[in-house]
């Protein structure tokens, strides 16, 4: 009989833990839909409702701002320096009040004198920015989601031990979630080199243990200050179109120059100063472009004050007057981008969301299906591009405003994934912008709100119970 009392005792906790977890649950969660689903979840099912919670539960990363204020006033003390190296460039007036609304939510304002130029691809992003390695005289800065130990990994490995050993500062940032098959001895190589590389480490810090819901995707290389690249290519294979799962993959860079580079500078160092408490010397005296370019870099992260990528993406859609085109491997958006994207379809604008016909995660792919059958009969059109695997993240707003970089359009990037953005309010960069979504339309086929119904009931119950999952994605 002891093991049916132990039994009794040990359900009692379960259930105790679970009635206090479901009220940190209300307390806590985004939305009134996920504090219900949770609470009822860790009332009735604790066992497993409770560890799911603690991982998966919460999109608050804690420590990282307290971490701005330390270490010599850390990242804090960087901004007043930037200020002050870039100050001559920061555009202050002449803008329009929809473009100043993006001003408030950055760290660093529009700024003038600045080149940026598409990489369209593999091979034209990584041959840009192994020659920029190559020529690095100073200090490299190196960050990416997913780093691999393959044919690409190896060349970028080269060209940075190579660096190091030239004298050149070389420092890696990875996500260990995203790069969790990086191999030891490729870490250990680079740092018999003299290359600094360590992870993020996502886990760190009061309250962070068990979240391994939260991930650093930025993509981002800064050399000597004065060039710096963007956008949504990782160090892989697959990224080179070398896979045998997607075939072609079809992503987009930029490369910056000018005043800007500062402000991508910035977001890695204060992404560095969380994984090691360290600020390297670094360059923040800006090296004007040739071309006077309004460029705005956008960091965003769990650690926000407010959702800065949701409200990115809502007032690029709801400045649009012609049109708004996106593209994303992923649309699962919160209610916020939906009615944006729905309201700028009933005003006319020509809307279109270019997504992947194939997936590579299952459930936000089934996830989309359902978002798709919501915002079409409102006018958004959505396009299904073929020929391999989009990864591409790019935002296109009538003829003057273009962004290009590492979030979204999904709850994921919104909420949980540490990104970046950049974005540029010029006619020139707007227009290649144009070209290029132009020639990758021609590639797609449209997709339509009735392809969901068509589909057998048991497709639409996984797509319905994918979409209950859109939180955790």
């Amino acid at each position: 009989m002891e093991w049916i009392q132990e039994i009794g005792l040990f359900a009692l906790c379960a259930h105790s833990i679970g009635v206090l977890t479901a009220i940190n649950a209300i307390m806590k969660t985004r939305t009134s839909q996920g504090a219900i689903a949770w609470a009822l979840t860790l009332f009735m099912f604790p066992y497993v409702a409770v560890p799911a919670y603690w991982i998966f539960g919460r999109n608050r990363f804690h420590g990282y701002v307290e971490a701005r204020r330390s270490e010599n006033r850390g990242v804090e003390h960087i901004n007043s320096t930037l200020r002050g190296a870039a100050g001559e460039f920061i555009v202050t007036d002449d803008l329009p009040y929809q473009l100043k609304t993006f001003q408030n939510l950055a760290e660093f304002p529009f700024s003038r004198k600045n080149s940026i130029r598409l990489l369209i691809n593999g091979q034209a992003t990584f041959d840009a920015i192994f020659a920029a390695i190559e020529s690095a005289e100073k200090y490299v800065l190196v960050q990416f989601y997913i780093m691999r130990h393959d044919e690409l990994g190896d060349a970028l490995q080269r060209r940075l031990i190579e660096r190091a050993k030239a004298g050149v500062h070389v420092y890696v940032l990875y996500d260990e979630i995203g790069s969790y098959g990086l191999s030891r001895k490729y870490i250990q190589d680079l740092r018999d080199a003299g290359v600094e590389i360590v992870p993020f480490h996502t886990t760190k810090g009061r309250g962070n243990r068990f979240q391994l819901n939260f991930r650093n995707h930025r993509k981002i290389v800064v050399v000597d200050g004065q060039t710096a690249f963007v956008g949504g290519h990782n160090v892989g294979d697959e990224y080179m179109g070398r896979s045998k799962s997607f075939g072609k993959w079809r992503d987009t860079h930029v490369v910056l120059r000018g005043p800007a580079v500062q402000a991508v500078q910035r977001s890695f160092m204060e992404d560095w100063n969380w994984a090691t408490h360290d600020l390297p010397q670094v360059e923040w005296s800006p090296e004007p472009a040739d071309d006077d370019q309004q460029v705005l870099v956008l960091p965003t992260g769990p650690a926000d004050e407010y959702e800065r990528c949701t409200l990115f993406f809502v007032q690029s859609i709801n400045m649009a007057e012609k049109r708004v085109w996106i593209a994303s491997p992923y649309f699962v958006p919160d209610p916020p981008v939906i009615a944006a994207l729905q309201l700028a379809a009933i005003r006319g604008c020509d809307v279109r969301i270019m997504l992947p016909e194939r997936p590579d995660h299952i459930l936000v792919y089934l996830s989309a299906f359902s978002f798709i059958a919501e915002a079409a009969p409102k006018g958004v059109r959505f396009f299904r591009y073929e020929p391999g695997f989009l990864h591409q993240k790019v935002v296109l707003i009538d003829d003057h405003f273009g962004a290009v970089g590492t979030a979204n359009l999904d709850n994921r990037s919104f909420h949980l994934n540490f990104e970046i953005m950049i974005a540029a309010a010029d006619e020139k960069f707007a227009a290649d912008v144009a070209a290029m979504l132009e020639d990758d339309f021609e590639h797609c086929r449209e997709a339509h709100a009735d392809e969901l119904a068509q589909q057998s009931y048991l497709f639409r119950l996984t797509v319905a119970l994918s979409r209950l999952m859109a939180p955790i994605q």
